[in-house]
């Protein structure tokens, strides 16, 4: 995707050719020149900020019925904001605190591309073991790391490619054992608040600093239902790394690496003890983050949240990310104590995240003031046409005018339903929105009643 911010506002162009942007060299050589892309054609309009503004009671006198729709619930709490003048357009319990399932996503990703900056890189590293010919294969806390071009993440660094290296570092010494440390992350590898199936249902995996396609078995994303996780994601890549070095999966341990000797610039290549053998790196934080957003991936989330913490120098845990983001909330001149934090995904039904603090982050990242914020908009999934909302705003045939029009992050648990993101309407205004429900019914009618609301926005002029 690619996000143009400006001072009018926001233009997002249709999703071009990523995975052929990103992925590794292709296997073998085209035969026939391929046919060329065409010129990408707008999704969401360029935001005129000369177009009249929505007014508070326009704003309430169309989405006001609507927010009272019989599948919401009775706990249905909204902020609506005009960004070209951060005006509040329409507030309903704006600032209780409401479970938010995977809006949190949100505000994971301000706060790492706050913390850590858009081209940020995570790196897998492999250094020369205790004993001559082990290796030590140490997680960085990629998640999107691929065991060979087959991976989930177009671009992502491989451990083939990492044990090409080491073999080569080894200048024909055979390895003979390879030992994962995970020790960059710390605490339990699950959090509070988790249903006791979205493990094995596939909606995540045990959170371990060092993993192949965020956990899954298979580097395949189902828009429905989960992908089957691995029960131990670090031993899994530690097997498949040992398999690149032609070792058995039994010559896989766990354990920690060895603290790097200083040996002399002169002595030459070196296999001592802690000497780095080997190291790739992700692709830019920019392009996991929007991942993370798009997918609506749920280790991916939480990886990146521990990277809050790293760059604050806390503890690597589900509770030091936690305190981290709320931190770099407050930093960012945000109201964090509006947020209640046990993960970073949103899996938690302990979350508690208020409308106003979402519709605040979006109205910062579109302000201009931390323009590392504006990265996250290109992984919004577009209404009809990309991500969570790919198959969104069809039904009823109203909902449709928000396609292409409406781009928002999801958020669904039982009993939940939320979104929060931003809309142009048809006077070519950028508004940003939260509407969040955690006492709602059966979820295809509580979801059709959140399109409404939104593509409502699209369509008013709201004076």
């Amino acid at each position: 995707m690619f996000v143009v911010i400006a001072a009018a506002g926001v233009l997002v162009v249709r999703p071009g050719p990523v995975e052929g942007w990103l992925a590794a060299e292709p296997t073998t050589a085209p035969t026939v020149a391929p046919t060329p892309d065409p010129t990408p054609t707008p999704v969401l309009a360029a935001v005129d900020t000369t177009g009249t503004a929505p007014t508070p009671e326009g704003v309430k006198d169309a989405i006001g019925p609507l927010v009272k729709a019989p599948a919401l619930g009775n706990q249905v709490n909204v902020s609506v904001v005009d960004t070209a003048t951060s005006e509040s357009l329409f507030e309903q319990n704006a600032d209780t605190m409401t479970t938010p399932a995977s809006t949190t996503k949100l505000l994971t990703a301000a706060t790492v591309l706050a913390a850590r900056g858009p081209a940020y890189r995570l790196s897998t590293r492999v250094v020369a073991g205790p004993n001559p010919g082990e290796v030590v294969l140490i997680g960085g806390g990629d998640p999107t790391l691929s065991v060979n071009a087959k991976g989930q993440f177009p671009g992502a660094a491989r451990l083939d490619k990492l044990a090409d290296q080491v073999s080569k570092a080894l200048a024909g010494q055979k390895p003979t054992k390879v030992i994962i440390d995970t020790s960059l992350y710390t605490g339990p590898l699950t959090a509070k608040g988790w249903d006791s199936d979205v493990i094995s249902g596939g909606q995540v995996s045990r959170i371990q600093s060092l993993m192949t396609n965020a956990g899954r078995i298979k580097p395949v994303h189902n828009d429905f239902g989960g992908d089957p996780r691995f029960n131990d994601p670090a031993m899994a890549a530690g097997r498949a790394f040992a398999k690149e070095l032609g070792l058995p999966s039994g010559a896989v341990a766990k354990g920690k690496a060895p603290a790097a000797a200083e040996t002399p610039a002169s002595t030459g290549p070196s296999t001592a003890p802690g000497t780095e053998l080997g190291k790739v790196d992700s692709p830019p934080l920019v392009h996991v983050v929007d991942w993370m957003l798009e997918q609506s991936d749920n280790v991916i989330a939480e990886a990146m949240a521990r990277q809050v913490a790293l760059a604050a120098g806390q503890e690597a845990s589900f509770e030091g990310a936690a305190a981290a983001m709320v931190a770099k909330l407050g930093e960012l001149e945000l109201p964090g104590d509006e947020a209640n934090l046990y993960d970073a995904s949103g899996l938690s039904r302990h979350n508690g995240i208020s409308p106003k603090l979402l519709t605040d982050v979006l109205t910062l990242a579109a302000s201009g003031k931390h323009p590392e914020l504006s990265a996250m908009f290109g992984g919004l999934p577009v209404a009809g046409w990309s991500g969570t909302l790919r198959t969104r705003f069809a039904t009823p045939s109203p909902n449709k005018v928000g396609q292409g029009l409406v781009r928002a992050k999801t958020g669904s648990l039982t009993g939940v339903n939320t979104i929060s993101g931003q809309v142009v309407t048809k006077d070519g205004r950028l508004l940003v929105f939260a509407i969040m429900a955690d006492a709602t019914g059966e979820s295809g009618a509580a979801r059709q009643a959140l399109d409404k609301i939104a593509a409502k926005l699209v369509t008013c002029g709201c004076t």
